[in-house]
């Protein structure tokens, strides 16, 4: 096994965060280099964290496949679930009270509103499914990839400020989400801007690009944006690196990050990884995951540094 370079030779911060909810494939694989190798050159810390807040679709089995395949491709971190650190645990099932804490802050701070509208509600308003094409257009009029949120309509934003009660003739306010939906309000007509460290100067609008988004969910767990922010910053990860089809994504968190007070990291977003019909890899091509590849007998330098025929 090959040695991992000595921890805290600059202050750089980044971090590996795979979902466990199928096995990784290529596009994965390029993605996790470069946040590895971009930590490696700062001669910095590289945190691996499983996120694993799908209760429906995570697995063991797939973080464990999660870590073999990074270790096979060379891929060493300082901190993680297996290792251990000054930011334990990490993993997310187990972070919970965190994520509280900072959607308490947020609703008392007047940024949050509960919303009893499912996707199918959504959907409907909408009058069109949701990612239909696959791809959208942005207010400065380049194509990407679409997120997995629809526009929110406002159907509920008249309950912004609204305070949550405990059942029973001493009602009292609740100290959690209480299962139902929360969503950020956003700030309609802002434009939100920031430097890619790849891909250059991004600018999304609020309200345009995207709309009032979700940080929790009525089953009891918060979203992405909440949970990914809440652990970057605990964790001081200086640098995120992941894929452009989370470059919407970050806008949403810039916002978090300025309602709670918090400094962002750099953003390093790679180019998406393509099949041969010019869609994004997903988890569902098991012919391209790196296990099967693998299997196949390629090596890491074929999946990292050539041309695959990516076709699903």
């Amino acid at each position: 096994m090959a040695s991992i370079a000595p921890l805290q030779v600059s202050e750089y911060r980044g971090r590996l965060a795979p979902s466990p909810t199928g096995y990784l494939h290529v596009g994965h694989a390029r993605t996790f280099w470069t946040a590895w190798t971009r930590a490696r050159d700062a001669g910095g810390t590289l945190v691996m964290r499983m996120e694993d807040l799908d209760p429906d679709r995570s697995r063991s089995i797939y973080a464990e496949s999660a870590y073999e395949d990074l270790r096979w491709l060379g891929i060493r971190w300082h901190e993680g679930p297996d290792k251990g650190g000054p930011y334990a645990p990490y993993v997310q099932s187990k972070r919970k009270n965190l994520y509280l804490r900072v959607w308490r802050k947020l609703h008392r701070n007047g940024y949050l509103f509960p919303c009893k509208c499912s996707r199918k509600d959504l959907e409907a308003a909408l009058g069109a499914p949701h990612e239909v094409s696959g791809r959208g257009m942005r207010s400065d009029g380049k194509a990407e990839p679409l997120d997995d949120e629809p526009l929110y309509p406002g159907t509920c934003r008249a309950n912004l400020g609204y305070v949550p009660q405990l059942p029973g003739p001493n009602a009292v306010e609740a100290d959690t989400p209480r299962g139902m939906n929360w969503r950020f309000r956003v700030p309609d007509g802002e434009a939100i801007e920031f430097e890619d460290e790849n891909l250059g100067p991004q600018r999304f609008v609020a309200g345009v690009d995207f709309g009032d988004f979700a940080v929790w969910r009525r089953d009891g767990e918060p979203t992405y944006q909440l949970a990914c922010v809440a652990d970057d910053a605990a964790m001081g990860i200086t640098e995120v690196v992941r894929g452009a089809d989370l470059l919407k994504s970050t806008a949403r968190q810039i916002l978090l990050y300025r309602a709670l007070g918090l400094q962002p990291p750099r953003w390093y977003h790679c180019r998406l990884v393509l099949d041969q019909h010019g869609r994004r890899l997903a988890k569902r091509h098991d012919a391209l995951s790196l296990r099967t590849l693998r299997a196949q007998g390629l090596t890491p330098m074929n999946i990292l540094g050539a041309e695959l025929p990516l076709s699903a």
